[in-house]
């Protein structure tokens, strides 16, 4: 009973992360458009733009959306009459944070002997995966507390050589999954982390100062303003990690890390797209960055062609029966598992026929058997991967 109340707590939770971050990240894309796309409006004689109570604009932007015309004003630091209602957006980090880490929980820290186990025993295994979100947030802080921050390419490519040096530690004591996970969920905590310490307080005290009717510190603008751009560019190699359980030729080899170093580089990129054509700058040459660095990544990571002796279904049927059938049957007899995953279904040489690409995949990529509960040893794991991989 406990698998199944598992997999129904694993389904809520993955939904309502899906949902949550749907509405996060559109929330946080449509921000980010909107101060892009902003432009200083027409001033009068005395150089200030007013309109009514809500006092000076700094900018403006008109769109069309669902048939009705739409037009957003951008207000300074100083605000004449406190709006109501005034609409905050933060619950939908939270709920994507706790959700993702309820899935931590559920699929990994809960079943740490079939996805956390490798390198490490799965105590400590869990162990890495907790202090790694930890580790995140406070390297990622401090280096916001040094002059650093005030040069942002270098800011970022210290970031970037820090995570990617993450990656690839992980990559040494987990298996190629959860190392993949966790440091998404390394970046999914600095994300919200910096919703909840920085922006969201740095808002709260300017909004304090404004019904008052005091003028802001700016410092607080300014700082929340910052961790929201680094927010922006965390978002699309977070979004990648999300999907990328599904496609373990990217984490099960030996390289894995270096691919999600330069996945990440090309996410980083294809963001940075987005904000200078908002702006109204060139962006074209960051396109074709994107491009090129997509289709190296591609070439790079092509598969070796099996060029061995011919492997017969005979050779292999029994590593199948005993290996991969435990899990891939009509009635699981692996503890833990009460339908096959994925719906595959391997008792004959026909229907592993049929999956032969997949299983090539999977299989090379040590992604699977999961957490190699059945043992599969090197030997078995090329001669399956020989056979699949023949035409």
């Amino acid at each position: 009973m406990l698998p199944y109340l598992l997999d129904w707590a694993h389904l809520a939770l993955r939904w309502l992360h899906l949902i949550a971050g749907a509405a996060w990240i559109g929330a946080s894309f449509y921000f980010n458009w909107l101060n892009n796309n902003v432009r200083p409006v027409a001033r009068g004689p005395d150089g200030k733009v007013a309109l009514g109570p809500e006092g000076e604009i700094v900018g403006d932007v008109w769109s069309v959306h669902g048939g009705a015309f739409y037009r957003a004003l951008k207000k300074g630091y100083t605000i004449e009459k406190l709006p109501e209602p005034l609409h905050w957006f933060y619950w939908e980090a939270y709920t994507t944070w706790l959700s993702g880490v309820g899935l931590l929980l559920v699929v990994y820290w809960l079943n740490a002997s079939a996805w956390m186990a490798g390198p490490l025993a799965a105590g400590p295994a869990v162990g890495v995966g907790v202090g790694s979100l930890v580790a995140a947030w406070l390297v990622y802080d401090g280096l916001c507390r040094t002059p650093l921050v005030r040069r942002p390419a270098a800011f970022g490519v210290v970031m970037y050589a820090l995570l990617t040096a993450a990656a690839w530690g992980l990559f040494q004591l987990l298996p190629g999954r959860a190392a993949y996970m966790h440091v998404g969920a390394m970046m999914g905590t600095i994300m919200a982390a910096n919703v909840f310490f920085v922006i969201i307080p740095s808002q709260r005290k300017m909004v304090d100062a404004a019904a008052r009717g005091e003028a802001p510190d700016l410092a607080f603008g300014q700082a929340g303003g910052l961790r929201s751009l680094h927010n922006n560019y965390f978002t699309l190699p977070t979004l990648f990690v999300m999907v990328s359980n599904h496609f373990p030729f990217t984490y099960g080899n030996g390289r894995g890390w270096l691919v999600l170093a330069a996945v990440g580089a090309v996410g980083l990129c294809i963001r940075h797209v987005f904000n200078r054509k908002g702006q109204g700058k060139p962006y074209g040459a960051f396109v074709g960055l994107s491009v090129a660095g997509g289709v190296a990544i591609v070439i790079a990571m092509a598969p070796t062609p099996h060029t061995g002796p011919t492997v017969a279904w005979a050779e292999v049927a029994p590593i199948v029966a005993s290996r991969c059938a435990p899990c891939h049957a009509t009635t699981p007899t692996q503890a833990g598992f009460v339908a096959p995953p994925l719906g595959l279904v391997l008792d004959g040489e026909a229907k592993a026929r049929g999956a032969a690409a997949k299983i090539a995949t999977m299989v090379s990529s040590s992604a699977m058997p999961l957490g190699n509960l059945t043992g599969m040893t090197p030997e078995e794991r090329a001669l399956v991967v020989a056979w699949a991989q023949e035409p």
